[in-house]
């Protein structure tokens, strides 16, 4: 749609809804079954399965720069002139992720 419009313009899509990275991964987990608790705080915080195996930990090299208090994408132009609706919620996209990551396992060990 943005491509077949008679001139070039920016066009922000998004779901208009705000996601923590502990709610994305909590949500990724609990596709294959895992259930996360977290434990410790700031950078010693770690993300653990039901079994006490410790599957997250924070990492600060991926820290942004100066961070923001809130990020939130507004696709109301691109609703608005190009009709643009989402397809796909939150949930269901951390599914299909997950899904297709494992799917892509999956091929990568039959090779070998």
């Amino acid at each position: 749609m943005m491509l077949q419009q008679d001139h070039a313009d920016d066009y922000v899509l998004a779901t208009g809804e705000t996601h923590t990275v502990r709610e994305f991964v909590e949500k990724a987990f609990a596709v294959i079954g895992k259930e996360i608790t977290w434990e410790g705080e700031e950078v010693d915080e770690v993300g653990i399965d039901q079994d006490g195996n410790t599957l997250v930990r924070v990492d600060p090299k991926y820290f942004r720069p100066t961070e923001v208090d809130l990020l939130l994408g507004d696709p109301a132009k691109a609703r608005k002139e190009l009709g643009w609706e989402r397809k796909v919620d939150f949930d269901s996209l951390i599914t299909e992720m997950v899904e297709a990551d494992l799917e892509s396992v999956a091929q990568e060990n039959l090779k070998w």
